[in-house]
């Protein structure tokens, strides 16, 4: 649990986590969007080797708050970024 509120934004930043804190830092954050009624966000996870983007897409594709998932279009970040869609409540 939280000990202080927060603005949850529409954007989490993975980049230069070990996938371990990444997909810790996900699930919080996932939580928290879909809590704040969040309908489509944005994962920033670089491109780097590719290892942290596939261990969160895989992550995503079983997760009961994501509707759906993408790579980033051009202007969203390309293949550094997931854009996510949350689970309605």
């Amino acid at each position: 649990m939280h000990q202080y509120n927060r603005t949850v934004t529409d954007e989490v930043r993975l980049r230069q986590l070990t996938v371990d804190e990444a997909l810790l830092k996900l699930d919080q954050y996932l939580n928290d969007a879909f809590v704040a009624g969040l309908y489509q966000v944005r994962i920033v996870h670089g491109k780097g080797t590719g290892t942290l983007r596939q261990a969160v897409r895989g992550h995503l594709a079983g997760h009961s708050l994501v509707k759906s998932y993408r790579p980033g279009g051009r202007g969203e970040g390309g293949f550094g970024v997931t854009i996510v869609q949350l689970a309605e409540k």
